[in-house]
């Protein structure tokens, strides 16, 4: 019996390696560079947690953010891909607000 071919970054042409993303889970926001996608987690470098966009529309088109936690420089944050809502590319967010 052949085993199934894990999934990868090649299988999934929405999440981009480098790409810097916004991304909704079912508890928290963040900001982050993609720099990994397994078979149940992504890894992002860069990241903060957004605890408050303000109004959405103009977060997402980088006008505004309420609030933002960046975590530290160099840290790997892994987050459960099936807890993420949706993502979109976004500039990072690099600052405490």
């Amino acid at each position: 019996m052949k085993k199934k071919k894990s999934e990868s970054v090649s299988d999934n042409p929405f999440m981009e390696i480098g790409k810097p993303y916004f991304i909704r889970t079912v508890t928290h926001y963040f900001t982050g560079r993609l720099i990994w996608v397994g078979d149940k987690e992504i890894c992002l470098e860069d990241a903060c947690w957004i605890a408050d966009t303000g109004r959405f529309n103009e977060f997402v088109s980088g006008k505004t953010v309420n609030e933002s936690e960046p975590f530290p420089k160099g840290a790997r944050v892994i987050v459960g891909r099936g807890s993420i809502i949706d993502m979109v590319e976004h500039d990072l967010i690099l600052t405490v607000k």
